[in-house]
């Protein structure tokens, strides 16, 4: 499917004419692209009203998928980044949730390899009840989680707290809605984390604690996704507000809202590692990398 990273960038932009100015090829040009892919795969991706595209179900599918592919092809190159210099990596594994893989652990690996840019990393992804067995089983150096961990053995150094906010597309009635209160949640239309992730747990148990039954359209792993799918299919979400970067809700023509019941709501993203972690040098040095990041006062008190 060698037009898919196309079809991602017209999803994006929502319009064929924006995205042909982006990809530097002519209109027409794109049209046939985006036909010989629906041709490929056998559905149709769009529902074309006007000058206006409307992603169908399958073109949501689809788009996820894209999403998907790019993030490998980005994981692909940070690992080959180390084998561009002459000098031989370190190497450091580091295990990450499924909540924190796409927002925490990329800013922590930025300012790691700033300084150390030769060194090998690994990262291995599951739910949060993996991480700490892989942790536990020494299979990775370094787990980040979305919580606090009391393991014996095991050793959890907290990061930062979060909580859950309301995500809603521009145009959504919710947006000028003077006070949005928890009760509102109940059938609204949303986009949901998949069943088993450490937020959609905490979601799941704060709808039963208030009686919520909102109207779920999609459930998906993916956090890129669902920023994406939210302003397309114009419904709303609950997500950390550590994930939403300015640029993310520009982008996007997202609105924040914060809830009360919602901002009581809170977990804890964490390192956690073994003792023998600390010998490891570049275990250790990820890991005072990732307290100075989050808590940098802490640190020079430390230092006082």
């Amino acid at each position: 499917m060698e037009n898919i990273d196309i079809f991602a960038v017209v999803v994006e932009m929502e319009s064929l004419n924006k995205a042909s100015q982006t990809l530097n090829i002519s209109q027409p040009a794109l049209s046939r692209k985006i036909m010989r892919l629906e041709e490929e795969l056998g559905v149709e991706l769009f529902r074309r009203k006007g000058k206006r595209l409307e992603l169908t179900r399958a073109g949501q599918v689809c788009y996820e998928h894209a999403l998907e592919q790019r993030h490998l092809e980005r994981k692909l190159q940070l690992s080959l980044e180390a084998f561009k210099s002459a000098a031989k990596p370190s190497s450091i594994i580091i295990g990450a949730s499924l909540t924190t893989l796409q927002s925490t652990l990329p800013d922590l690996i930025t300012i790691y390899t700033k300084d150390y840019p030769n060194t090998d990393i690994k990262a291995i992804t599951g739910k949060t009840h993996e991480i700490v067995s892989l942790v536990k089983e020494r299979k990775v150096d370094i787990g980040l989680v979305a919580s606090k961990i009391e393991h014996p053995g095991l050793q959890c150094i907290p990061l930062f707290d979060d909580h859950l906010c309301l995500v809603l597309p521009v145009g959504h009635p919710f947006v000028d809605k003077a006070s949005i209160d928890i009760s509102d949640l109940h059938e609204l239309p949303m986009i949901m984390f998949s069943r088993g992730t450490w937020y959609r747990i905490l979601m799941d148990e704060l709808f039963h604690r208030h009686a919520l039954h909102p109207d779920i359209r999609m459930e998906i792993d993916s956090f890129e996704a669902i920023i994406r799918l939210v302003s397309t299919c114009k419904t709303a979400t609950l997500l950390p507000e550590s994930y939403l970067r300015r640029h993310l809700i520009e982008e996007n023509d997202l609105v924040i809202r914060f809830i009360p019941a919602l901002e009581q709501t809170t977990r804890t993203t964490s390192l956690l590692f073994t003792e023998e972690a600390v010998h490891h040098p570049s275990a250790q040095q990820f890991i005072e990398k990732a307290k100075d990041y989050f808590n940098p006062q802490a640190q020079r008190n430390q230092q006082i």
